[in-house]
């Protein structure tokens, strides 16, 4: 593995995505997986999904040894709401999280909360418990209830440390968002042009210099088409996260695609080996 462990950043799609196996996204986010498990092999992971907003100055995290799922949405197929994903939390990680952010001066309560389908449904596609495993401790950290780029980018430099320690930070999200819109493009593939000029946007400054990225990536927040992308920016922070975290660390576009009112780019900070 590499002296820090990468960072990674998954568009990880709605609660179907575990079952549409022919969707493209489908075997990118198995291969990312794999590059985990079998390449960097974590020792934990620690995950930020865009369904977890805390309080707007205040983070929340799991210090919770067993963890059930949150079915956080409506109007699914009944089996939907039978997902499963065995983990194990780690009450001494949550323990060091909070130190951490103790440190930066981010106010932090340990709690206890099940994994949310930012969570879950990606990762059954990710880390599918019979064909590769995740097998290490994950403890989920909420984002703030903001909207506020720096905060979270703060938020993200706070816990890098962990990566020296051999764990793996993975945010999860989508780089572009709109569920309003979707009713438009309703069975149509083809982007909405905000979908394709944002997301471009975004990649632009989240491979910049690591000297310049939070700059370039708050001034995409204030784009004319940021709240077209992301109505709501849930599903943007995450992004902000990782790329804190990243310190140094370059960041790098490993795959997207344009579809209806949503992109789905995949992004890794830092190298494996």
């Amino acid at each position: 593995m590499a002296k820090k462990a990468p960072v990674y950043f998954f568009s990880h799609g709605g609660p179907d995505v575990q079952y549409k196996t022919e969707h493209p996204v489908y075997p990118i986010l198995q291969s990312i997986g794999k590059e985990i498990t079998q390449k960097v092999k974590p020792k934990a992971v620690v995950v930020f999904s865009a369904h977890w907003q805390a309080e707007p100055n205040e983070i929340h995290l799991n210090n919770a040894v067993e963890t059930d799922l949150i079915y956080d949405f409506y109007g699914f197929p009944p089996e939907f709401y039978k997902a499963t994903f065995p983990s194990v939390g780690s009450p001494d990680l949550a323990r060091k999280i909070q130190s951490l952010l103790t440190a930066a001066q981010i106010p932090a309560r340990p709690l206890k909360r099940g994994l949310d389908h930012g969570v879950f449904s990606g990762f059954n596609v990710a880390f599918p418990p019979t064909a590769n495993p995740l097998n290490v401790p994950l403890v989920q950290v909420s984002l703030f209830n903001s909207e506020d780029p720096d905060a979270h980018y703060r938020l993200g430099q706070a816990v890098s440390p962990l990566r020296d320690e051999g764990i793996v930070i993975i945010c999860t999200g989508m780089s572009v968002h709109n569920l309003r819109d979707m009713r438009y493009a309703w069975g149509d593939p083809r982007p909405l042009p905000y979908a394709v000029s944002f997301d471009n946007a975004l990649k632009e400054a989240v491979e910049a210099d690591p000297a310049g990225r939070q700059a370039r990536m708050r001034d995409v927040t204030k784009r004319g088409d940021a709240k077209q992308a992301h109505p709501w920016m849930d599903h943007l922070m995450p992004l902000y996260i990782a790329a804190g975290a990243a310190g140094e660390d370059r960041g790098k576009q490993t795959w997207t695609l344009h579809e209806g009112s949503f992109a789905w780019a995949q992004y890794r900070f830092g190298e494996v080996e």
